[in-house]
């Protein structure tokens, strides 16, 4: 696992995550992301990296002062089950705890990879209004078939991952 680089999301990556993010959404599997939003919301996001390959993609959106969501987790096949989601997912929850934030959520359809990082299924009707926000946009609105899941901090107990140098460089 320590040839895994997690890091910052910068415009040069836009491309392979839109190319990642929308191959899974054609799928069925995850939400669609037009270019216009990854650019908008590039400061939100982390990439992971490979053996240098692009291998997936992160983001932390702050929704309010109390809630960030996880979003847009994706991993190229040919990553998947080798850490690459779980590194990307705990930087994002590195991010939060740094921001202060108490609560992240994700919407999701991996309910298994989300309750291995603690996350606890809740209903969606008791999430707050303001999380609805941006599902009008949704081709799925009204009737969302995500998972909504919810962790609180401190995200990871005692024994919050340090950062590593050599394998991480998202701070």
């Amino acid at each position: 696992m320590s040839d895994i680089v997690v890091r910052r999301a910068t415009l040069a990556d836009v491309e392979e995550m839109h190319t990642l993010i929308n191959h899974f959404a054609g799928q069925g599997l995850m939400l669609p992301a037009s270019r216009n939003k990854l650019y908008q919301n590039i400061r939100d996001f982390f990439v992971a990296e490979k053996n240098g390959e692009f291998a997936g993609c992160c983001a932390l959106h702050v929704i309010w002062g109390d809630l960030g969501e996880i979003r847009s987790l994706a991993v190229k096949e040919e990553y998947q089950n080798n850490g690459v989601g779980r590194r990307l997912a705990e930087a994002a929850l590195r991010d939060a705890a740094a921001l202060k934030l108490p609560r992240v959520f994700a919407l999701t359809y991996q309910k298994p990879f989300f309750e291995r990082l603690r996350f606890t299924e809740v209903d969606k009707a008791e999430m707050p209004q303001k999380v609805w926000g941006e599902c009008m946009d949704c081709p799925k609105f009204p009737n969302c078939d995500e998972t909504a899941m919810v962790l609180d901090a401190p995200f990871f107990g005692d024994m919050e991952p340090q950062m590593d140098t050599d394998t991480c460089t998202c701070g």
